[in-house]
């Protein structure tokens, strides 16, 4: 086996700022701190995507009389941007940005970003999808919202671009019970794409679907972040704490190193020592007297091995006699049978 490609963690801040520079560029800090990848926003131009008619996902929010009210506060100018991707740069994490217009692709691409990732509610906007396409940039495609008819319409637009494409699994709940993640979705996105990578997006809170993500192959992961889960705002109760995350990259990087270190089990040779060690040798378990003939009662393993006949062979002395007595607890020997 190959070495593995190490998986890339994209902690995702969202709307956890609650539109505070302040706050957007701690978590920049804590999650840098974590050892992630990538730290991802979402770029909110609220004129361009957004109108008076869309409803509240959750109506969680007392500062904002409209979804529309909440997108314009969750929005930064340029320049504000250009200064968050340096400071993602400075804290050695990539900068990463959903997009959810063309105007705010327009805005990433001025300020440089180097790949996108696609929300599961744009799988059908084509009209987005090619404006990220042009932009010949690498593609991590959410899938939460979509069947596979509507996946296989996106990629199948995609392709022709010739764009680096990752699809990611998943499931468009906040939290997301267990039960709902769908991992076997992975293998599935693998077998269907090939030459895809495949990775999962998750909103369950939960350091443990990362963890197993990975174990079954997963070669991007995707969480919400949130210094505390009591926090305002819609993704809070489904992110993952700041310790949290440092606890799922630590699990991640060593499932990786379990996963690029195969294990050829047809091959025990270096057990040597150990084997002479804790396998054992054939003893009795009851004083004998010369001229008993053995049973399966008669018999005691014991270690080490090599002082008397092995255990894997008892079998073979059983009503065997005995040449002459043994006490209890003693090895067994070839010597100590009759022919």
């Amino acid at each position: 086996m190959t070495k593995q490609r190490p998986v890339y963690l994209i902690a995702e801040v969202a709307q956890a700022h609650d539109g505070s520079l302040g706050i957007l560029h701690s978590y920049i800090d804590a999650l840098a701190a974590t050892g992630v990848d990538a730290v991802k926003f979402q770029t909110h131009v609220a004129a361009a995507e957004s109108s008076a008619h869309e409803p509240f996902r959750v109506r969680f929010s007392y500062a904002d009389a409209t979804r529309y009210d909440y997108w314009e506060r969750m929005g930064f100018t340029l320049p504000q941007w250009q200064g968050i991707k340096d400071h993602c740069t400075e804290a050695g994490v990539e900068f990463l940005s959903s997009c959810f217009s063309q105007a705010a692709v327009d805005m990433m691409e001025a300020i440089g970003m180097a790949r996108y990732k696609v929300g599961s509610g744009e799988v059908t906007n084509f009209l987005l999808l090619e404006k990220i396409a042009r932009t010949g940039k690498p593609i991590l495609l959410s899938s939460g919202l979509s069947n596979y008819a509507e996946l296989d319409a996106a990629v199948d637009f995609l392709r022709p671009f010739g764009n680096d494409l990752s699809i990611l699994q998943c499931t468009t709940a906040y939290p997301t019970p267990p039960e709902r993640v769908g991992l076997n979705v992975l293998a599935e996105l693998r077998a269907r794409y090939p030459g895809v990578r495949v990775g999962l997006s998750e909103h369950t809170a939960l350091v443990a679907t990362g963890i197993a993500a990975v174990a079954l192959g997963a070669e991007v992961l995707e969480f919400h972040a949130v210094f505390d889960r009591r926090m305002f705002g819609p993704d809070a109760p489904s992110s993952l704490t700041i310790d949290e995350i440092s606890r799922l990259v630590a699990g991640v990087r060593q499932v990786e190193t379990m996963l690029a270190n195969p294990v050829d089990k047809s091959d025990n040779s270096a057990y040597g020592e150990l084997k002479g060690i804790f396998e054992k040798s054939l003893a009795v378990g009851r004083d004998l007297p010369a001229g008993h003939v053995l049973t399966f009662d008669d018999l005691e393993a014991k270690k080490p091995a090599g002082y008397g006949l092995a255990a894997a062979d008892f079998r073979a002395v059983l009503g065997r006699k005995l040449r002459h007595p043994l006490s209890r607890y003693a090895f067994l020997t070839a010597a100590d049978l009759e022919p």
